[in-house]
């Protein structure tokens, strides 16, 4: 069976948006590039009219650019290949594919086989995360990584020192490539299918990541707060710079008092500590 791509050009802040979208029509593996996104369907599952009404949806709010081509079975390696750039984050982090040398530089090497996960680092939310980790010891941690995608956190957590893991995400490709990427960088990590039910009663943890989005982020804090050791630490991203003082709100409501963040293209990743 072929598959249809369709290679999205949008503003960053739309782009999860209609990765959500398109995951609704059928699409069901996302590569992240430099102007947007790819999104891949089986050509079977493709329609042309849905497509069309939900890039119609938001015309009035982002301008979107796109082109569909076909695609054979046995090229599929090769289309993502070509999409996924390798990364270095802060100087220290390379996050690439397996297909990638790794840079003489890296201090931590990341080696991320996305399939149809998202999360490859290319986002500003997910390299906002890892730039705020490393400001944190990970040694001998617990550590939690809500909303895992394809692992990238969680596994740059383990090569932070982290010796506890546990990631989570709602969604069972997700959940397989996460244990497939924790394999591939031999890393012990206890990846389960689910939401913040996933956790409840959990031995606390020193340190949770969650990068999602606002109002899961919003809805769900009272959940990490439960499972956070005392001046534990809860780092959060997926939100625009616009909605930090909700979450900032929120966290403190709970407990938690601020402590920075970072911001890039208007994505904020803010880190709170357990009092």
């Amino acid at each position: 069976m072929d598959f249809v791509e369709v290679d999205l050009q949008v503003n960053s802040e739309f782009a999860d948006i209609l990765i959500a979208e398109f995951g609704e029509l059928g699409f069901d593996a996302f590569v992240e590039t430099e102007n947007g996104f790819c999104a891949y369907i089986n050509e079977e599952l493709f329609e042309q009219q849905a497509l069309d009404e939900v890039l119609e949806r938001y015309s009035s709010m982002v301008q979107v650019t796109y082109k569909v081509q076909t695609i054979e079975r046995q090229n599929w390696n090769e289309e993502w290949e070509r999409n996924f750039e390798p990364l270095f984050i802060a100087g220290q982090v390379s996050v690439r594919a397996s297909f990638h040398e790794r840079p003489e530089a890296a201090v931590y090497d990341i080696v991320i086989n996305p399939k149809m996960s998202f999360g490859t680092g290319h986002h500003e939310t997910t390299t906002l995360m890892i730039e705020n980790q490393l400001t944190l010891s990970h040694t001998g941690k617990r550590v939690l990584d809500m909303g895992c995608g394809t692992g990238i956190l969680a596994i740059a957590a383990a090569q932070l020192g982290a010796t506890d893991l546990v990631a989570v995400d709602i969604e069972d490709w997700t959940v397989e490539n996460a244990r497939e990427n924790a394999e591939l960088n031999a890393c012990q990590i206890d990846v389960r299918l689910g939401g913040a039910e996933q956790i409840a009663g959990e031995k606390p943890f020193d340190i949770i990541l969650a990068n999602i989005n606002r109002n899961v982020l919003l809805d769900n804090m009272p959940a990490y707060k439960a499972v956070l050791v005392p001046q534990g630490w809860l780092v959060l991203s997926g939100f625009y710079t616009e909605d930090l003082s909700k979450i900032r709100e929120r966290a403190v409501a709970l407990g938690l008092t601020y402590q920075s963040h970072r911001e890039k293209n208007n994505w904020v990743s803010a880190i709170f500590q357990a009092i």
